[in-house]
């Protein structure tokens, strides 16, 4: 039986994501959604909101957008289109996993905010040098849906991001941690008649190029996509 999974479209490497789920099976499905084709939703079983660009800050009511390593340019259709999407998937009762970008939008849509840059704000440098990943430890807590998933309170994931969440979202709570106190993953406070929802700060897509079979990724897709096709 198919099974049919939409990856937002993004400007940093689409085809890592593509290439990441497709991998698990030749049943599965990738539908490349868009702002052309947001009515494709409605034939996925599960979707992932990918990383990319910074989200404009007047979507987190702030006005400052010349901070450090911000781009050059915002793309406010992007996060208009995937704040739709995310919307869309809860309205209809999709499976998320919202990737880096992806889990900074989230709490912005949820109604939280964002710390601009992580080291401005005091803490480490969490970017991606070159064409490589930084990685670090991450602490899980305890009994939270990541917990169960990954069976594990420790690990080492990889990093490339300069923001981070700072006000979470008042529905989200905090499943993971770096060891200077950055918000490594969040899920729902109370996930009662919600749809599955996962947001992680790292890259499984290409953790799976680097250390295949890590648990924060390999289990983290798998269990993505069995609760995917169940939907």
């Amino acid at each position: 039986m198919g099974l049919t999974i939409g990856i937002t479209e993004t400007e940093a490497r689409y085809l890592n994501y593509h290439n990441w789920i497709i991998a698990a099976g030749e049943h599965i499905k990738i539908i490349k959604l868009t702002p052309i084709n947001i009515d494709d939703i409605n034939n996925c079983q599960g979707i992932i909101l990918t990383g990319g660009v910074d989200t404009h800050p007047k979507f987190y009511k702030n006005e400052r957008i010349n901070y450090p390593f911000a781009p050059a340019e915002f793309n406010i259709l992007r996060d208009d289109f995937e704040i739709n999407v995310f919307n869309a998937a809860q309205k209809y009762g999709i499976p998320l996993l919202a990737i880096c970008r992806g889990m900074q939008l989230v709490n912005v849509a949820l109604g939280g905010n964002l710390i601009q840059d992580i080291e401005e704000f005091g803490k480490l440098d969490h970017r991606r040098h070159e064409e490589t990943d930084s990685k670090h430890g991450i602490s899980v807590v305890k009994g939270c849906l990541l917990h169960q998933i990954a069976g594990t309170e420790r690990g080492i994931i990889n990093s490339a991001h300069h923001q981070a969440l700072g006000d979470i979202a008042s529905s989200l709570k905090i499943a993971a941690f770096s060891p200077d106190g950055i918000a490594e993953a969040a899920e729902w406070k109370d996930s009662e008649s919600k749809p599955f929802l996962l947001c992680i700060q790292w890259h499984p897509e290409r953790l799976a190029q680097q250390e295949k079979g890590n648990v924060f990724e390999k289990n983290i897709r798998d269990h993505f996509l069995l609760v995917a096709s169940k939907k």
